[in-house]
């Protein structure tokens, strides 16, 4: 995999370029100005500097919704440090050459790319994806197979981070990789922030494992909730699947199809990624002793959680404090 930078220019925000083509899908650009473009209150700051540019001063949105004026040129490609290139539901219409020309140069600079639903489509066509997987519409797999036989296409995932290029699947998957990447550059406890502020699940993140399975889980049924909230609230206890199973009153096996169903996970592997999440927040908080931390996240020792920890955020304890730990942290 390339090695990636920690996308955070010394000198202000990290900024998030949108490049916003003819016949783009509105949805996802109003997912990414929601995740990056906005303030943020309940954080109090703002997280990204955002902007977005069109290779013409109009562009006409997907069925000619609306027409977008007043953004910058391809020139404010040359300044971003994530680059989000265009989704069009026209996945056979080839895109501009100049839009192209724009996504390779940003990939040589090393500038880190993104490509919400069809944007994969964007990416492939510029030929940045030669040999690595992607994630993309289920509905457009067959297609993006038989025109990019070289790429890796991951069917059953939400979103694919292959280092300095992530892909999403359709539509609200952009929702679940735009808060994979805040947590990736900013931690979990502001991922989780963000998430509520925007009222959509962060558990279904998958840390550093690159992907998430199952592409659109079904809608949640409720009576899962008080078993996740049960659970939440002791995770510093060994909660075991017979436990959650008891809480809910039914057996393990049913319990571990309403998951399968529900979140797209097992019970023992949600649980695990709670406890993960809590053991970063606990880091992000300043907390300084792993055996402290291991046991109030139920991650038992410090070199289970160090073990759980690199499988699902990439980093070890001690390395994950100094990227997301308190200033002055070590």
């Amino acid at each position: 995999m390339p090695k990636v930078s920690s996308h955070r220019p010394s000198g202000g925000l990290h900024r998030v370029v949108v490049l916003v083509d003819e016949n783009s899908n509105p949805f996802e650009l109003g997912c990414a100005t929601e995740v990056f473009g906005l303030d943020r209150p309940e954080i109090g700051r703002r997280l990204y500097d955002f902007r977005l540019c069109a290779a013409e001063p109009q562009t006409t949105m997907r069925d000619g919704f609306f027409t977008l004026t007043g953004v910058a040129d391809l020139d404010a490609v040359g300044s971003a440090d994530t680059l989000i290139v265009p989704n069009r539901p026209d996945i056979a219409a080839p895109r501009r050459p100049a839009v192209l020309d724009a996504v390779r140069e940003a990939h040589t600079r090393g500038t880190r790319l993104v490509g919400l639903c069809s944007g994969a489509f964007t990416l492939a066509e510029a030929g940045v994806l030669e040999g690595r997987r992607a994630a993309a519409h289920w509905q457009w797999a067959d297609s993006f197979r038989a025109r990019f036989p070289s790429v890796r296409l991951e069917e059953d995932v939400l979103f694919v981070d292959d280092g300095d290029v992530l892909t999403s699947a359709g539509s609200a998957a952009a929702l679940d990789l735009g808060l994979y990447i805040v947590r990736r550059d900013h931690g979990a406890e502001v991922a989780n922030a963000v998430s509520r502020r925007l009222v959509f699940a962060a558990h279904r993140d998958g840390g550093q494992r690159q992907f998430i399975e199952r592409p659109v889980p079904q809608p949640a049924d409720e009576s899962l909730a008080p078993v996740l909230d049960w659970a939440r609230e002791r995770l510093e206890s060994q909660i075991t699947v017979a436990d959650l199973a008891a809480c809910a009153a039914v057996s393990p096996a049913t319990l571990h199809r309403r998951f399968r169903a529900q979140l797209g996970t097992t019970p023992l592997a949600w649980l695990t990624a709670e406890r993960v999440m809590l053991a970063c927040r606990l880091i992000e908080s300043g907390e300084p002793r792993l055996d402290v931390i291991a046991r109030r996240s139920g991650l038992g020792t410090p070199a289970h959680m160090r073990t759980l920890m690199r499988r699902r955020t990439g980093l070890a304890p001690s390395a994950y404090r100094r990227r997301f730990g308190p200033a002055g942290a070590v």
